[in-house]
């Protein structure tokens, strides 16, 4: 899967950069192109006539050569690669990627990137399980860059335990599933729909919900970045998605969210209805904006549209259909109950009561649930990395 694949890779300051010259001859004999940007503290480790040689390209330190004044065009680097590895990934740089500085050429090739971005880490036990470290790793798993795991072992300060970077040979297996997942889904038809949807009372108020839409449009982007041609049916919410093939429909109320999944549903082979739609709208919307009086005022509600229900029943052999179920209590129970009376082929649940899931937290904690009885829990998890659990039974699910 790495052949002709464009690949940088940015070695930064740890003793583990010795391990960058393994991974590039890996990485050329996968028949990958591979360009080198190394920091200035990487020279201490390991010298660029190595990783040169090895990579049969000249390897990048500054933003100019200061031989010859060329300019290494950071934004061009971004857009040439289709991944950027960087192995050792140190705290230092790490820290840097997080607060999104800019201050030498790995820096800001990685800010010019529009390919995945995958860090190893490299450092001693005590600096990677510092909470700054910690945070800064969570931050760049929710800007959606992949970590890969260092591995547990004895360490250059002699301590033992995580910080290892994993091994040339695992980085370039992770490289090979990240690049066979993109073509998963190639030429299958998605439907995502996310965020509220608000019902107006009248030209200034409207009944609503807390729906942040982050997960639906992360189920968006992953699903996309594994091959899918997507479209996204998004309630009002101030999410935007990165991927420009994602074709985004935006609308507002449940009724117009019907009307819009209604024209795409029956061309779509995979259907995820992320939304949290308004169960009931005002029978009748005030022209104009209502006024307050002393007196009570009572308001009388209709039902909305059950989009999901609609489409689970016009739902053609081959398609594949699945919900959310946000619970306080009797999840699962209530979950299964949800999804047979909707025709999903499965559910997420996720609880209120677990902390760091529900409505406008960057994180979440599922279980999913299928027609055949199966029950899969996963841990607390940024929303990228949830959408890609689901995308990835979503792809066995096709396979099986």
């Amino acid at each position: 899967m790495l052949r002709s694949k464009k690949i940088i890779l940015g070695v930064s300051g740890s003793i583990a950069a010795y391990k960058s010259a393994v991974l590039t001859r890996l990485l050329v004999q996968a028949g990958a192109g591979v360009k080198v940007i190394m920091t200035a503290p990487a020279l201490d480790f390991i010298t660029p006539l190595t990783l040169s040689t090895l990579s049969k390209n000249p390897v990048l330190t500054e933003f100019s050569d200061p031989k010859d004044g060329t300019w290494n065009n950071h934004v061009d680097l971004g857009l040439w690669a289709d991944a950027m590895v960087i192995a050792p990934a140190s705290a230092n740089t790490i820290a840097a990627f997080a607060g999104g500085l800019c201050s030498n050429l790995l820096q800001a090739v990685y800010l010019s990137a529009r390919c995945p971005v995958f860090l190893a880490p490299a450092m001693d036990m005590d600096m990677f399980l510092h909470p700054a470290t910690q945070r800064n790793i969570q931050s760049l798993i929710s800007a959606g860059n992949h970590i890969i795991d260092p591995e547990v072992g004895e360490l250059a300060s002699g301590l033992s335990g995580p910080g290892r970077m994993s091994e040339p040979e695992k980085i370039v297996e992770r490289l090979n599933t990240f690049f066979s997942q993109k073509e998963s889904l190639k030429g299958k038809k998605a439907l995502v729909t996310a965020g509220p949807t608000y019902e107006a009372l009248d030209p200034v108020r409207f009944i609503g919900n807390h729906s942040s839409g982050k997960m639906g449009y992360a189920l968006a982007e992953v699903l996309a970045d594994r091959g899918a041609d997507v479209t996204l049916v998004s309630g009002p919410v101030h999410e935007k998605v990165l991927n420009k093939s994602v074709k985004v429909i935006r609308c507002v109320s449940a009724d117009e969210m019907n009307s819009e999944c209604r024209k795409i549903f029956s061309e779509s082979d995979i259907t995820i209805m992320a939304a949290a739609v308004a169960d009931y709208k005002p029978e009748h919307i005030a022209a104009e904006k209502i006024k307050k009086s002393e007196r009570e005022y009572i308001l009388k509600l209709t039902r909305t549209p059950d989009i999901a229900a609609g489409l689970g029943a016009i739902k053609k052999p081959g398609q594949m259909l699945a919900g959310f179920a946000l619970e306080t209590e009797n999840g699962e129970a209530n979950a299964r109950e949800k999804m047979i009376k909707k025709g999903f082929d499965f559910i997420v649940l996720n609880s209120l009561r677990d902390e760091g899931a529900g409505f406008g937290f960057d994180t979440n904690r599922i279980t999913i649930l299928d027609k055949d009885g199966k029950s899969i829990p996963f841990g607390l998890k940024s929303k990228h990395e949830v959408a890609c659990d689901i995308v990835n039974f979503i792809v066995e699910k096709i396979n099986a």
